[in-house]
């Protein structure tokens, strides 16, 4: 941790979460490249304009991945345990949830996010419509190790990990990620998984760079939320917002790019920047099936079935844990 922002963290009494958030922008925006980790982005601001992003044409990841979990429910259901705890990584809306919660006899859910205040309402929500299951929201970062709810340690877990999340890691870090969802779901778990694949890259451009701008905003969003929750100054109208294809490395990468010279300070540290330079907030790397089933493979699991959309844009897969 950067001792200079855990010592003003603690001047400013920041709260855990808020202080290890200021650790982060301070010591990502001091890296070369400057990078913010897309983590932050999911804000309540951030967490509805990516609902949003979801209902776009071009944004085909949601739509697919739906269709995919919806034609074959019965499928998934009929690998799953009666009985058994649905850990979701990540939760947002619960639409994709809803369909697993329809087709399968789960007796808890625990969604996990860093937006505490929203996935408890998303939480409230699925109460009112299935009474019958326990519902345990954790506010946690669900890329570190974290505990699950007492009440569900003695209960068959099962991970869901949607939205092609996984892509947002380093190819490292995703290996990482997977171990330590293995570790936390414990012996015999199982998970099921979205992974955007690869295809032609105008479909991936213009899914990152919208005609409505909602991604832009989403993106600029993380700046809003350093000035409101850590005293930035970022003048949100001096960066614009830039996705690109970068094939060499199978990911689409956005990039907050400053449009002019200009200096600003965060938590008493000053950050310049160059015309024209970027801050990495995201990367979405894009899997083929024979590369995910090595990365599930070398992170302890084993893939029990796959599915993908007719056109192949999109991929569900349905893991257990290896011995």
């Amino acid at each position: 941790m950067n001792v200079h922002a855990a010592a003003l963290a603690k001047e400013h009494q920041f709260d855990q979460q808020t202080s290890a958030f200021a650790s982060e922008v301070i010591d990502d925006l001091s890296q070369r490249p400057k990078r913010l980790s897309p983590k932050y982005f999911y804000d309540a601001t951030g967490s509805e304009l990516f609902e949003q992003i979801t209902l776009l044409p071009e944004y085909y990841p949601t739509r697919t991945e739906l269709s995919i979990l919806h034609d074959r429910a019965s499928e998934i259901s009929a690998l799953i345990p009666d009985g058994a705890a649905l850990v979701e990584f990540g939760a947002g809306a619960t639409t994709k949830v809803r369909l697993l919660l329809n087709q399968c006899k789960f007796s808890a859910y625990v969604p996990v996010d860093i937006s505490g205040d929203f996935i408890k309402a998303q939480a409230d929500a699925l109460r009112n419509d299935f009474p019958a299951l326990d519902v345990y929201p954790v506010a946690a970062d669900f890329t570190a190790p974290f505990a699950l709810p007492d009440t569900v340690k003695a209960m068959p877990k099962v991970g869901f990990f949607p939205g092609s999340t996984l892509g947002n890691f380093e190819p490292h870090e995703a290996c990482a990620f997977m171990r330590s969802a293995r570790e936390i779901l414990g012996e015999g778990a199982q998970m099921v998984i979205g992974v955007d694949l690869e295809k032609d890259e105008r479909v991936l451009y213009n899914a990152y760079n919208d005609s409505a701008g909602v991604t832009g905003r989403f993106n600029l969003n993380v700046l809003v939320r350093i000035n409101r929750e850590l005293g930035g100054n970022f003048d949100i109208s001096a960066f614009m917002h830039r996705a690109i294809y970068n094939r060499e490395r199978h990911r689409i990468e956005m990039h907050l790019i400053s449009r002019k010279a200009q200096s600003v300070r965060v938590l008493g540290h000053s950050f310049s920047f160059r015309p024209g330079e970027s801050i990495h907030t995201e990367s979405s790397y894009k899997y083929s099936l024979d590369r995910f089933t090595a990365l599930a493979r070398g992170s302890g699991w084993t893939v029990r079935k796959s599915w993908t959309d007719d056109a192949r844009m999109f991929s569900v897969h349905a893991l257990v844990a290896s011995d």
